[in-house]
């Protein structure tokens, strides 16, 4: 029987919802859980999102999340004041993830992230140098070049659209 390498999933939930956006058509979690269980075995599954305070539709997709054994890491959305033009809401997830996957990383042979925001690539260079694979998943579109360039392998969603889509 051939051992598969172990790795971990993490998904930055609001990179990926834009990005999903920008380009029009969403992704099947499911799909792609099993896509990605081919040829490794994934331990867990991160999915970090802010959540807005009485946002059904939100809830509603973390119950989708926990169905199919993602955990949801959350947090509030930070009501910031832009005066005098109103406010607007904020959540940022990079250190959370950052810290998550520092700590995780002994138990995985592979760190897998799906973001295309270039913030990750410092991480990104510090793990591979710490002897791990990292492989990114992102849209061709919206990933940052430094992040292409820090990875050790970059997978284009959109190349996979018909088995990851969303229908």
């Amino acid at each position: 029987m051939e051992i598969k390498p172990k790795a971990k999933v993490y998904i930055d939930g609001a990179n990926i919802f834009y990005a999903q956006k920008k380009i029009g058509w969403s992704l099947d979690w499911s799909k792609i859980k099993e896509v990605l269980g081919k040829d490794r075995e994934v331990i867990e599954w991160r999915y970090y999102v802010a959540v807005k305070d009485g946002e059904d539709q939100m809830q509603s997709y973390l119950r989708y999340l926990d169905a199919i054994k993602f955990t949801a890491v959350t947090k509030s959305l930070k009501k910031i004041n832009l005066q005098p033009t109103g406010y607007m809401y904020k959540a940022n997830f990079d250190v959370e993830m950052a810290v998550d996957i520092l700590l995780d990383k002994a138990s995985v042979d592979e760190v897998i992230l799906f973001s295309g925001d270039s913030d990750f690539s410092y991480l990104i260079r510090k793990l591979r140098d710490a002897g791990k694979k990292v492989t990114v998943f992102a849209f061709r579109q919206t990933i940052a070049w430094e992040l292409k360039l820090a990875a050790s392998k970059v997978i284009y969603l959109d190349k996979m659209k018909d088995e990851i889509m969303r229908k």
